[in-house]
């Protein structure tokens, strides 16, 4: 089973991540530019396995670089909530 196959794996998945990297020491910058990467590269290359993901690739797709910044803060933050 991928930890892309279910929405609540892949949160968790995320947070245990987001987690390493603080500890390793990387900056919140740093952290938002990797999000952003990271979903560029779900949007464009990986099949949506759920209806969540399906929605965050069409709202990746539709919006400007700024607003897919935005998107990828805002997952940061919906996986630091826990």
């Amino acid at each position: 089973m991928s930890v892309l196959d279910n929405f609540e794996t892949w949160k968790d998945f995320l947070s245990n991540r987001l987690e390493q990297a603080k500890q390793e020491g990387m900056t919140q910058d740093t952290i938002s530019n990797m999000a952003y990467e990271i979903g560029d590269y779900l949007a464009s290359s990986v099949d949506a396995k759920n209806d969540e993901q399906a929605m965050l690739r069409e709202l990746w797709n539709a919006a400007s670089r700024e607003e897919q910044e935005s998107i990828a803060n805002a997952m940061i933050k919906l996986v630091q909530k826990g």
